[in-house]
Order: C-alpha cells, then structure tokens, then sequence
C-alpha cells in the first residue's frame, strides 16, 4: 500500500472513531437522517456498494413519509439524539442495503460513506436498533402501518395521471399457494413439491 494511500486510510478511522464517539446529545428538534445532494457520478471520489441508499432516503424525506412517521409514531419521551424515523428508517435501510439481522447494522454504522449519503452525523447501533423494536406493541404497528397508508395516497395522486389512477395491479412473490395448473402456464414447483 502506498503511504498516502495508509494516511488518507488512517485520516478516515480517526474521523469515524471521532464521529462515533460516546456523548451526552441535546434533545434533538429534527431527525438524525437528513435528506442530502448526493450526486452520482464517475469521478474519483467515496463509494459505498449500496448507492441507491441516498435516493431511497431523498424519496422518505420528500415523500412525508419521515414526517407522517414522527407524527404517528410516539414511542420515545426524548429524541437523544434519534427520533422514530430514525429508527424505523435505520432498520428498513438495513434490509435494503443486505443487512439479514439487526446485528449487520453495525457494518453499516462503521462506513462514514454510508451515513454520509443519509446525511447522519450517526447512526443507531445494533444493540440501540433492539431496544427500540422490543418497545414496540401492537398499537405502535398500526401507528407505523397508518403513518405509511397516510403518505400512499399522496404518491399515486402526485405522481399519476386520473386515467393511471383507476385501477392497479400488484404482482408479488410472497408465499406459496399450490395452483392447479389450469389456467397457469409456466408454473414452477417448490422444492417440496407444491
């Protein structure tokens, strides 16, 4: 490795290590993650493996849905230094750049590019990510469930022409039901047989 190459290295462990510090945080007035510019592009700069991450963050923020999350969903008495969006949007980040558990979190927390892309000074850790999910009652799964049926209708009407707003069709994969292959042409069978 050449030495600048070990020192710009170096420079960044200082800078995370510093980022990721122990402190006493104020009460916080706005979400930890921040909408930020980012800008795609070829040129010699950080990259992280998930770069779609800023423009998922720049849908949440703009959509309301960062906003409807807050409002709906009051499950801390102080926002030190993350608020529920935080949180929430922490997990679901998780899932979409790989993670399979809360533990994988922390790989995400040690990459100062990823948080840079979400415009977070931090991120909470995996053990922080638990205990807010084990607050969570069944109350607080509507709350988040109505958070997000809030902001939907507001995406189809802004985003669709009234002509595109008559009818839609969602095509998913998520469970197993046995055809009978009457009407289904390529079906496939699951590795026991249905």
């Amino acid at each position: 490795m050449k030495q600048k190459d070990s020192r710009i290295l170096n420079k960044r462990k200082r800078t995370l290590t510093k980022r990721l510090k122990r402190r006493q945080w104020p009460e916080q007035t706005r979400p930890m993650f921040q909408a930020k510019n980012i800008h795609y592009g070829a040129d010699r700069i950080q990259a992280i493996d998930c770069g779609g991450i800023g423009a998922f963050h720049a849908l949440a923020c703009n959509s309301g849905l960062v906003k409807a999350n807050n409002q709906k969903v009051e499950l801390l008495k102080r926002h030190l230094p993350y608020h529920e969006s935080d949180h929430v949007l922490n997990i679901a980040y998780n899932t979409l750049t790989g993670g399979t558990c809360l533990d994988d979190i922390e790989l995400r927390r040690n990459n100062g590019t990823y948080m840079d892309a979400l415009g977070a000074q931090r991120i909470p850790d995996p053990t922080t990510a638990g205990d807010f999910t084990r607050r969570f009652s069944e109350t607080d799964v509507e709350a988040l469930m109505e958070a997000i049926n809030k902001v939907r209708p507001k995406m189809w009407n802004k985003h669709l022409k009234e002509s595109e707003r008559t009818e839609a069709i969602v095509d998913l994969d998520g469970s197993l039901a046995p055809p009978t292959g009457e009407c289904k042409e390529g079906m496939g069978i699951s590795y026991n047989g249905i």
